[in-house]
């Protein structure tokens, strides 16, 4: 394998990794039946909670899970407004993403221009003669196995098909004896988790730095991934893949002094990727068997 190929292939693992995180969270939200706008605010406020912990104590881990529970009180919001007191799910979402950007710029303001000196992992050292994968943090590793997680629980496990049930008819979900409400708020909680863990992943990884803008639309970009992927953990991931390609395809064609302004650049892997799923989702039948039929309808008992 070329070195160029090699190195194309690790960026794009790298550049993706914060969407499978992100998309695999909404996912899991949305095949339950409810759907969260506000995951880019929850990747802010998870970025910055992350930065911050980071810096303050050296340890990344920490960091992490700081990030976690700042995803799940955001996400806690939410389903206390929209899954208790029965808000408009689209609403709430939009406004959490309001919020979490402000808030984060607001907590971000004394670290931005710092640079964050990312400590070697011993996991990282241990396979550094593994070709690509001793080039790949372990939070890199770590979606692969929630990706594996996620797609077991969904489709090989009693609770997977409770969720989904409650995906799909709510009503009849709770007259068998399901708990819609406590189903709703853990898949919303995990949710949550995941876009914090997204979001700490990119300003602790990706970048090692904070500054204001830093997720740059990821969060919504997960979002559309659920939706166009036709609510399938395969095609998540390949899409977290695909714009991660694009995102590096044009830094190497910039590096290479490909004559387009950078502002377009910049711009091409949103637009490849929306085209690329846009057709991929074409398939309306395809489309129709997988949405899950109540969703972002409220339930009330």
């Amino acid at each position: 394998m070329s070195s160029l190929v090699a190195q194309l292939i690790v960026a794009t693992l790298v550049a993706g990794t914060p969407l499978v995180y992100a998309a695999l969270g909404e996912l899991v939200v949305e095949r339950a039946g409810v759907v969260n706008m506000g995951v880019e605010g929850m990747m802010v406020v998870g970025a910055v909670a992350a930065f911050a912990v980071a810096m303050a104590t050296g340890s990344l881990g920490l960091g992490v899970l700081v990030a976690m529970a700042a995803g799940m009180l955001l996400s806690l919001l939410f389903a206390v407004l929209a899954v208790s007191f029965n808000a408009n799910q689209v609403a709430v979402g939009l406004a959490l993403t309001i919020f979490g950007t402000s808030l984060g710029s607001y907590l971000g303001k004394s670290y931005v221009g710092m640079a964050l000196v990312v400590p070697p992992s011993g996991l990282g050292a241990a396979a550094a003669d593994i070709p690509i994968l001793g080039q790949l943090h372990p939070l890199v590793w770590l979606s692969w196995v929630l990706f594996t997680a996620t797609w077991f629980f969904l489709y090989r496990t009693k609770y997977g098909l409770a969720l989904r049930a409650v995906g799909e008819s709510p009503a009849s979900a709770h007259a068998i004896g399901y708990p819609v409400i406590r189903i709703r708020y853990l898949a919303t909680l995990f949710g949550g988790a995941l876009a914090g863990i997204a979001g700490a992943y990119v300003s602790l990884v990706y970048t090692a730095l904070w500054t204001e803008g830093l997720i740059a639309g990821r969060g919504w970009i997960a979002v559309a991934l659920v939706v166009f992927a036709t609510w399938r953990p395969g095609r998540c991931l390949a899409g977290a893949y695909l714009f991660g390609g694009a995102t590096m395809a044009q830094l190497f064609a910039q590096s290479a002094g490909v004559g387009l302004p950078s502002e377009l650049m910049s711009a091409l892997p949103y637009l490849a990727t929306i085209v690329v799923l846009a057709l991929i989702s074409r398939d309306e039948t395809m489309m129709r068997l997988n949405v899950p039929a109540s969703l972002g309808k409220p339930f009330s008992i």
